[in-house]
């Protein structure tokens, strides 16, 4: 029998699933037929549980407010019966303290509004439930230099690493990072418009009939196991999804395949691969530990085997990074090469492929 311990780690890893990779949140609110004239600032932060009113005001001023569909200004007075749209970034709770912790980043890009950065796999992302520290974003407040009781980041008042979307623990790759509260809006508001640029590089099992195509479909949480995703039909009980895929490379027995999204669902490469016949290699979660194409000769097997203990995680790499810079308007494109367990696995499976042939 699960002590308590473990069960509230697992219904935190329950919980944490629920959210998608985007860390953004939506809401509409109907003004009321009897309301009088209000600064649209102050009328939504009095809607909202724990939203600011400077979050608010940075997120009208990256156009992420909108009044019966169309932007507007922070002086704009609510009126009966406008409908209004708001996408606010998701933050970890205020009241709970982080913690510094020294560790080495892998910078890509930085100026005043955000950084870009690889993240190595194993590495998780933000603190929770049986990881309170030695996350990125305990990394990411030594790196800045601050920690709960010291002054806050310019344009940044609640001192805190602007976490816009998320990868999973094992996943390798590219992930921006906000350092102002309007840098965070904005950049909220470009992933909940689904213009964010992401593009992976997965090696998956067996190989697809097509070079290319795309998958559209619902996402939820697995009925059978809480801390997984599955496919649906009907949107009862998923949430839309849909992720443009391409072969690059076909090895019979694995692919090198390209994923592109549109949105940002939990797990979703790694259940749209599955649900495509072709797991991602090493992917313990999704039937991907598994030799899934092959003979069941030993000599195979410890290839494989050996294959597994080299990248021993979900072969998927977050390849490149694409956004619009909040300050300048200008298009920022970042790309990052596959980690070297992925390299190297790849590199293994050529050259078993060539000798087979030979």
């Amino acid at each position: 029998m699960e002590n308590i311990e473990e069960q509230v780690q697992k219904l935190g890893a329950e919980a944490e699933n629920e959210e998608d990779e985007n860390f953004s949140e939506h809401r509409i609110i109907t003004v009321d037929a009897g309301q009088s004239p209000e600064r649209i600032d102050k009328y939504v932060t009095g809607k909202l549980v724990k939203v600011s009113r400077n979050r608010i005001q940075n997120s009208i001023k990256a156009g992420a407010v909108t009044v019966n569909g169309k932007v507007i200004k922070a002086n704009y007075k609510v009126n009966p019966n406008d409908e209004i749209e708001v996408v606010i970034p998701r933050t970890m709770d205020p009241s709970k303290d982080l913690h510094a912790d020294e560790m080495e980043l892998d910078i890509r890009y930085e100026d005043d509004d955000l950084l870009v950065l690889h993240k190595p796999p194993g590495l998780v992302v933000h603190p929770g439930v049986g990881n309170p520290r030695g996350t990125l974003v305990n990394g990411l407040m030594h790196y800045f230099g601050f920690d709960s009781n010291l002054p806050s980041l310019k344009g940044n008042p609640e001192n805190r690493p602007g976490l816009v979307h998320r990868i999973d623990k094992d996943t390798s790759g590219l992930m921006v990072i906000a350092k102002t509260e309007f840098a965070m809006s904005h950049l909220a508001k470009q992933f909940f418009d689904h213009t964010i640029h992401r593009r992976y590089q997965a090696i998956v099992w067996s190989q697809p009939d097509e070079e290319q195509g795309e998958l559209e479909c619902y996402i939820g949480r697995n009925p059978k196991n809480h801390r997984l995703q599955t496919v649906f039909l009907e949107d009862e009980a998923g949430k839309w999804s849909k992720t443009h895929w391409r072969l690059i490379q076909g090895l019979y027995y694995v692919s090198l395949m390209e994923f592109e999204l549109e949105t940002g669902r939990t797990h979703q490469i790694r259940v749209h691969s599955k649900h495509l016949g072709h797991p991602v290699f090493s992917d313990a979660s999704y039937g991907g530990d598994k030799i899934r194409k092959g003979t069941v000769y030993t000599k195979y097997k410890q290839f494989v085997q050996n294959c597994f203990k080299i990248c021993p995680r979900q072969a998927l790499h977050a390849k490149e990074l694409g956004f619009v810079h909040p300050t300048t308007g200008e298009e920022m494109m970042f790309k990052s090469d596959l980690p070297n367990d992925m390299a190297e696995v790849l590199e293994k499976w050529r050259n078993y492929v060539d000798a087979k042939k030979d």
